[in-house]
């Protein structure tokens, strides 16, 4: 009981400050929006070009470092990587080309949905199917192996690499872009953002919040833990919308939003599929990495790189609509994550035989 509570408290903190971030100033329905941030970061740095989404997020700072600080403070910060690497940095790139054909992360599409977005319930279906497909390969035997405890400075490497991003953000160095127009221009107070980052990374922690998780507990065993805290972030941001004006509720007119259903769909295949197979959404990446998984940095360089390939090759949807390329790119994709899925099946009953 006490654990249901403190989950529904994170996901009722998370929803009022994601409205709150909006009424200051980010985005509509963007409060937090982890793939779309960690594009602007992308941007930010020169990987891509796209003028409108150039901002390095203080929100991202501020999970990584709050995960960090909760798992420093209550001992479960641990050294530990080397699973597959390259797999999931493969991985984290298609993610990231998935949630930016659908324009958003899971909890953006929570956001969303919260906010009045019809086309978030397009994507929710096809996420639920990819973590459906993903869940398939898990009990087919996929795993990408096991990690091993690393040193110790290896664990430090994500919030050096924020206290190293928000060193870029306060002295805006000439060789770091800013968008003048378009969402990447459109922020809260830093400070005020930084903070609400450091607590959602915190409570994040201290909870397990997951999208992915969530779905696929309640999929394997019947648990509905996870999935609470996502309930409460809808009820409260909704809350919060309806409060400050910014709820509309529609397919058409949405913030940074497009009515290509099937392309929504699919978007959210590619995301849940190949978060199952990563084991969390960006989110949980963020968290894990604060926690120092080396894994989960290198997923989070993934999505980083992933939002410089869709922009640089025109695979990013936009509120106008999917280009072609990026509907080709969902199908290679999708046939991508056929291969990884059946190759990393782990043949243990076979093995188990053969050893007999």
């Amino acid at each position: 009981m006490k654990e249901s509570r403190n989950i529904l408290f994170c996901g009722a903190i998370i929803g009022l400050l994601s409205a709150l971030l909006v009424k200051f100033g980010n985005p509509l329905n963007m409060g937090v929006c982890v793939a779309c941030f960690l594009r602007d970061i992308s941007g930010s740095l020169g990987l891509h070009r796209a003028a409108v989404v150039q901002f390095i997020r203080p929100e991202i700072i501020g999970i990584i470092m709050g995960a960090f600080l909760s798992a420093f403070i209550f001992k479960e910060f641990k050294s530990v990587g080397g699973s597959s690497p390259f797999i999931r940095f493969l991985l984290g790139i298609m993610v990231m080309i998935g949630a930016l054909v659908f324009l958003g992360c899971p909890l953006r599409m929570v956001l969303r949905l919260g906010g009045g977005d019809l086309n978030a319930i397009i994507g929710l279906l096809g996420f639920f199917v990819g973590i459906l497909i993903g869940i398939y390969f898990l009990q087919k035997g996929f795993s990408l192996k096991r990690n091993y405890k690393q040193n110790k400075i290896e664990g430090y490497f994500a919030p050096l690499f924020a206290i190293f991003l928000f060193i870029l953000l306060i002295l805006k160095p000439a060789f770091i872009f800013f968008s003048q127009k378009g969402p990447g221009s459109m922020y809260a107070p830093i400070g005020f953002s930084l903070a609400v980052g450091l607590l959602v990374g915190f409570l994040s922690q201290r909870t397990r919040l997951c999208m992915v998780g969530g779905l696929r507990d309640i999929v394997l065993f019947k648990d509905t833990y996870l999935i609470k805290g996502f309930v409460a972030i809808f009820v409260f941001v909704l809350i919060g919308n309806l409060a400050f004006s910014n709820f509309n509720l529609g397919f058409s007119n949405q913030p940074i939003a497009h009515t290509e259903g099937l392309w929504n769909f699919l978007g959210m295949i590619i995301v849940g599929w190949g978060s199952v197979l990563l084991g969390g959404c960006p989110l949980r990446q963020l968290i894990l990495a604060g926690e120092g998984n080396s894994d989960s940095l290198i997923t989070i360089m993934g999505l980083i790189v992933g939002g410089a390939i869709a922009h640089n090759f025109s695979l990013a949807a936009s509120p106008k609509g999917v280009p072609e390329n990026s509907k080709v790119a969902v199908f290679i994709i999708i046939a991508i994550l056929s291969v990884i899925s059946y190759f990393n099946i782990q043949k243990i009953e076979k093995g188990v035989k053969k050893s007999a």
